[in-house]
């Protein structure tokens, strides 16, 4: 009796170990199960906000593109303005070239004149202030 009585307490524990062990499983891939949701919902968010961005940088790349294409095409529409501008620039420099020349040829003389009749006028001067000088030193007290 006492070796039933044991028999059955041991396959009583032995019920209860295995149901608690069941549960304790059945706890653990519940924990695991989470666990592994929250990962997935984690990387679903992280590649989310890491397509965006791409959709993003690939917009504005989509606009850098497409503001240099307009920026060469409207170089390019301008360029032969800008040609025919400074072909016009050029024939103009050559035909004023005889005017300023004529000019520089009759001003020449009168500068020269009037260089001729200022600079004793300008040594006048220098000398001048030189005395000038020379007597305000000569009027100051030693030191």
């Amino acid at each position: 009796m006492k070796f039933s009585l044991v028999a059955a307490l041991l396959v009583v524990l032995a019920l209860a170990y295995g149901s608690e062990a069941r549960a304790l499983v059945k706890r653990e891939v519940q924990a695991e199960v989470d666990g592994i949701s929250q990962v997935l919902k984690e990387m679903s968010a992280r590649i989310s906000t890491v397509t965006q961005d791409m959709v993003e940088k690939m917009k504005a790349l989509e606009m850098t593109n497409s503001a240099q294409t307009y920026m060469e095409d409207s170089r390019a529409k301008i360029q032969p303005l800008v040609e025919r501008v400074q072909a016009e620039a050029t024939k103009l420099q050559e035909q004023v070239k005889p005017f300023i020349s004529n000019i520089e040829e009759q001003v020449q003389p009168l500068t020269d004149n009037f260089n001729a009749q200022v600079q004793p006028l300008t040594d006048m001067m220098e000398k001048f202030l030189q005395q000038v000088m020379e007597q305000s030193k000569a009027l100051l007290p030693p030191q």
